[in-house]
């Protein structure tokens, strides 16, 4: 599973015409303007043109977009390709991905290696006995 790199988003929204969202967890960053017309015809719930907001904006939007999402949430960049539909999209978040790197002992993201300090405190008491 990997960690969320906003500088990766930050670079995919270079030249994009827009940003869209099903409210859900279908994150896409418009690269083309057909891809702005089917998000359209699709009826997205939030749909933004580089119009209407500037990169930093549209940028602080997916960030806002993504912390609403549900746990199946996603970020991908999408341009048309008339040969290769699937081929148009390029990850910049993964599904599942994590803010941090998870502990190596108890894989959670939360514990900060504290999960360890605890470990050695509870052999630290059994050796008293």
């Amino acid at each position: 599973m990997s960690v969320i790199n906003w500088d990766e988003v930050d670079l995919g929204l270079v030249g994009a015409k827009g940003i869209a969202f099903d409210t859900c967890h279908k994150i896409y960053v418009l690269m083309d303007d057909e891809q702005l017309e089917e998000m359209r015809r699709l009826e997205y719930d939030e749909i933004r043109s580089a119009e209407e907001m500037s990169h930093d904006e549209m940028l602080a939007t997916l960030k806002e977009w993504f912390a609403k999402s549900c746990a199946l949430k996603f970020i991908q960049a999408v341009e048309t390709n008339h040969d290769d539909p699937n081929a148009g999209y390029t990850t910049l978040i993964e599904q599942g991905a994590r803010e941090t790197e998870p502990c190596e002992i108890c894989d959670e993201e939360w514990c900060a290696g504290q999960c360890d300090e605890e470990d050695e405190d509870e052999e630290d008491e059994d050796e008293d006995y």
